[in-house]
């Protein structure tokens, strides 16, 4: 585990899974047929308990151009700027579950964002992820 500081918010705009974990893949299907692909996107995964539907999960990419959101017809969300405790995940394709491990890890830290995501940040030239919950204190 490391702390991660994000230097910037970052907009994004997303697809929300019908189920979690179950409608991961369909929402982040959906979410790349909207764009090309370019390796400048920043693809995120972000989740975290809502109100009485429990584990709300959302694909999401950075908005590469103001308006862009609004064109493809999606919502937009701010990824805060701050510190985070972080773990990076290696070939998680091979076993997905590498991520929820990572995650029950990050989630047994103390002062975390109550209002926080659990952040899932893929890399766009390997085969990594960065999961990563933001701290109270930035």
């Amino acid at each position: 585990m490391e702390k991660f500081n994000l230097k910037e918010d970052i907009k994004v705009f997303y697809v929300t899974a019908k189920s979690f974990p179950q409608g991961i893949q369909e929402a982040t299907h959906t979410l790349h047929s909207l764009f090309p692909y370019s390796e400048k996107r920043r693809i995120f995964g972000l989740s975290r308990p809502e109100n009485t539907k429990g584990i709300v999960y959302k694909a999401a990419a950075e908005e590469m151009h103001e308006g862009e959101a609004e064109k493809l017809n999606c919502k937009t969300l701010i990824i805060p700027k701050g510190e985070y405790i972080a773990i990076d995940v290696h070939g998680f394709r091979e076993d997905v579950m590498r991520i929820d491990k990572a995650f029950q890890k990050l989630l047994q830290e103390p002062n975390l964002d109550p209002q926080g995501y659990c952040v899932e940040w893929y890399s766009s030239t390997k085969e990594e992820v960065k999961c990563m919950i933001r701290l109270a204190s930035s």
